[in-house]
């Protein structure tokens, strides 16, 4: 673990933390007969996988999902070789993944969709009428792409258009955000609500015109995969604006269930959501085919099945699992059914 994170200062110490943890939890699975342990992100959560693995023999594997990848991929070709099987949420995540790792991550990496329950999302009438409601959900950090946003809205109001902004999310960005909103006078049309439980985002939701993800790439190399609330959104029937950026565009088709604009150009978000306002009847209609994306492709409830089959499918049909070989493992293999 040392020798394949020590150009890392946040794996290496990650991986130093949670050493003793994982050695312990791999104790317990050992004695429980654990038959594999799947792991959600590909640093820190993988290199506990990869450390169960080594210490007893129990086949592990993990999904990628957006800044575990894009920041730092230390030992990422390691995870992947002697990972039962490698999954991500896109195929933007697919392609880094295999341009990465090379010949080792040659037919090991799939991609399963994250996500969300259209059941618990009703879809409202919305008006045709009134101020332009525009509602934005997440951290108030750099990689959302708030700034953009109220950039946006100050064009908006400087064209004479009517809008509100609603931005739920708390973060170390709030008080740049605070100032910005009160230099460009936007106090009245722009508001930062701060976090709000899931019932209450989905409220907000349920009383917007339009979701705005305007994520951007930060100065680190920080990005998102495929931002949940944007399914959340689209699950109610509400059109979507997002950034051309990473798997976005795997969920949201340009002018078919949603808008893209260029990342971080608030001239183009400000124009998209012109064409909003104008337009009630383009509104619905990316609303309606929005939904019809989710619950055709991005159902938890399938994403879910896909990941526990292809669990299923890392046992041999003997009843046997095997670990994958490595430098220093003879192969043998380990007992277990599948609970």
């Amino acid at each position: 673990m040392i020798r394949g994170n020590w150009r890392s200062p946040n794996f290496l110490v990650g991986g130093l933390g949670i050493f003793p943890k994982v050695a312990h939890a791999a104790r317990s699975m050992a004695a429980d007969g654990v038959d594999h342990v799947h792991c959600h992100f590909a640093n820190h959560p993988a290199l506990a996988g990869w450390l169960i693995g080594r210490l007893t023999g129990v086949p592990y594997s993990f999904t990628a999902h957006g800044s575990d990848l894009h920041v730092d991929r230390t030992m990422l070709p390691t995870k992947v070789a002697e990972a039962a099987f490698t999954v991500t949420i896109s195929d933007d995540n697919r392609r880094l993944i295999e341009t990465t790792c090379g010949p080792t991550a040659a037919g090991r990496v799939e991609v399963i969709h994250c996500g969300v329950d259209p059941a618990v999302f009703p879809v409202p009438e919305r008006p045709a009428d009134g101020p332009l409601r525009i509602v934005a959900v997440g951290t108030l950090h750099e990689v959302k792409g708030q700034t953009h946003l109220i950039e946006a809205c100050r064009r908006l109001v400087a064209d004479g258009r009517a809008v509100r902004c609603r931005i739920v999310g708390e973060g170390v960005d709030r008080p740049r955000l605070t100032v910005q909103i009160e230099a460009a006078s936007l106090a009245d049309v722009v508001t930062l609500v701060g976090q709000l439980t899931a019932d209450r985002v989905t409220a907000e939701l349920i009383d917007a015109d339009v979701l705005v993800a305007p994520s951007v790439p930060t100065r680190g190399g920080k990005r998102e995969g495929i931002p949940v609330v944007l399914m959340e959104a689209m699950a109610t029937g509400l059109p979507v604006v997002a950034s051309r950026l990473s798997g976005i565009p795997e969920l949201v088709e340009d002018g078919v269930s949603g808008l893209l604009v260029p990342a971080g150009d608030p001239a183009a978000l400000a124009e998209a959501l012109a064409t909003l306002a104008e337009d009630p009847a383009l509104r619905r209609r990316l609303g309606i085919a929005g939904r019809a994306t989710i619950l055709r492709d991005f159902d938890v409830t399938a994403s879910a099945a896909r990941l526990a089959d292809r669990i299923v499918a890392a046992f041999p049909a003997d009843g046997t699992a095997r670990a994958p070989r490595s430098a220093d493992d003879d192969g043998a293999p380990v007992r277990g059914a599948v609970a």
